[in-house]
């Protein structure tokens, strides 16, 4: 995090009914399974986001538009690298990432970093969520 940074609390946002029920499932959904908690003393608290993809599924982040992380920089390989060192592979195995980041666990001192607000409460991330600044070098 970079180190003059001072934290942001931002309001919550009015959501029309349709997101209002997705936020709420999902909430709901993350609560249960104990990857989110209510917070109420967090100085960084920014509104949820509700993002649809094509295949259907809903995403719910933080919407960050005050960034106080400092980008990892792990090079990632090309698509044409990966695919020519497969090429000549006659096994092949898949895993499915999408709930992949859930699983990693957020250091304990750094979870209130996470909270997020929205009109069934305000919660943090107790497990990394998806959309996260450096999730991808870390997952």
């Amino acid at each position: 995090m970079e180190e003059e940074f001072k934290p942001v609390r931002q309001q919550q946002r009015r959501l029309n009914p349709t997101i209002l029920d997705v936020v709420k499932k999902e909430v709901t959904k993350l609560l249960v399974v104990g990857i989110i908690y209510p917070i109420s003393d967090s100085q960084w608290v920014s509104p949820v986001q509700v993002v649809p993809k094509k295949s259907g599924m809903t995403v719910m982040k933080n919407q960050h538009d005050e960034l106080a992380t400092r980008n990892d920089h792990f090079p990632f390989p090309f698509i044409d690298q990966v695919l020519e060192k497969l090429s000549r592979k006659s096994h092949y195995g898949f895993l499915d990432g999408f709930s992949g980041y859930m699983q990693i666990h957020i250091a304990h001192e750094d979870q209130h970093k996470t909270t997020f607000t929205c009109p069934f409460g305000t919660f943090a991330y107790s497990r990394m969520p998806f959309g996260l600044c450096n999730a991808p070098s870390t997952f």
